[in-house]
C-alpha cells in the first residue's frame, strides 16, 4: 500500500491533469492552484527543492492571474454587448460554428430568424457570444443566449440583464426563456429568472425579478 506522502503526490498529479481539462479559464486556474499547493506540500515532504520551488512559482502565477480574472469580473472591464444585424454573415457564421455547443444547452434552437433582435457579446472586441430575442409586446423572448464555455464564469450575463442593459434599452419590461436543459435552468436561476409554468421570466425594467408578463413563448438558450 502506498504511504500517505505518496498518496499526496498522486492527488497533486490528478489535480494538475484535471485542471487542463477545464474549458473555463477561471476553473482551470482554481484547480491548477489547488494542485500546485498540494504538489508544493509533496515536494516539501519528500525534501525535493526542484518540486516545491517549481510549484511554488506556479502558485504565484495562478494567484496573479486569478486576481486579474476576478478584478475584470468585478469591473466588467472586458465585456461589452453590441447590437448586430440578424442577417449579418459574421453572426450567421458564429452561430453555425458553435451550433454543436449551443445544442447541448438549448437543443431546440432552430436558427436565426428575420424578426430577431440580435446582439454580439464581445470580449476585447472579439465575439464570444450571441443573443437573439423576439419581441412579444413588452416582453423579449430569448431564442438564443449563448457565450462560449471559456467565458461563462464572467459577467456577460450581468451586463446583459442589468438595469442599464441592452434588453432594457430595447424597450423590454421583461424577458422570457424556456429552460429545456438542467444547464440552462441553472444559468437562468443565477441570472435572476423565476420559473412561471412552462417558461422562465425576469424583469429588466428595474422594478423586480421574475414577474409574469403577457405573451412570449418559444425557445431559450444559455449564456
Amino acid at each position: 500500500m502506498p504511504d500517505v506522502v505518496e498518496l499526496i503526490g498522486y492527488l497533486a498529479s490528478a489535480l494538475i491533469v484535471a485542471s487542463l481539462l477545464m474549458a473555463s479559464v477561471l476553473r482551470l486556474r482554481v484547480v491548477n492552484l489547488v494542485g500546485a499547493i498540494v504538489f508544493t506540500t509533496y515536494g516539501v515532504l519528500i525534501g525535493s527543492p526542484p518540486v516545491w520551488l517549481a510549484n511554488g512559482a506556479i502558485i504565484i502565477i495562478d494567484v496573479y492571474y486569478l486576481w486579474r480574472l476576478l478584478r475584470d469580473r468585478s469591473r466588467k472591464a472586458y465585456f461589452e454587448i453590441v447590437e448586430a444585424d440578424p442577417s449579418a454573415p459574421v453572426l450567421e457564421r458564429f452561430v453555425a460554428f458553435h451550433l454543436d455547443d449551443i445544442s447541448e444547452s438549448q437543443p431546440d434552437f432552430d436558427g436565426i430568424r428575420d424578426d430577431h433582435l440580435a446582439w454580439f457579446v464581445l470580449r476585447d472586441a472579439v465575439p464570444v457570444g450571441a443573443v437573439l430575442a423576439r419581441r412579444v409586446g413588452d416582453v423579449g423572448h430569448l431564442d438564443l443566449d449563448y457565450v462560449t464555455p471559456e467565458h461563462r464564469d464572467f459577467t456577460a450575463g450581468q451586463i446583459l440583464f442589468g438595469d442599464a442593459g441592452v434588453l432594457r434599452g430595447a424597450g423590454f419590461e421583461q424577458v422570457s426563456a424556456h429552460g429545456t436543459t438542467a444547464m440552462h435552468r441553472r444559468y437562468l436561476t443565477r441570472m435572476g429568472f423565476a420559473e412561471q409554468g412552462d417558461r422562465w421570466l425576469r424583469d429588466v425594467s428595474g422594478g423586480g425579478r421574475g414577474h409574469p408578463g403577457d405573451g412570449a413563448g418559444g425557445r431559450g438558450g444559455s449564456g
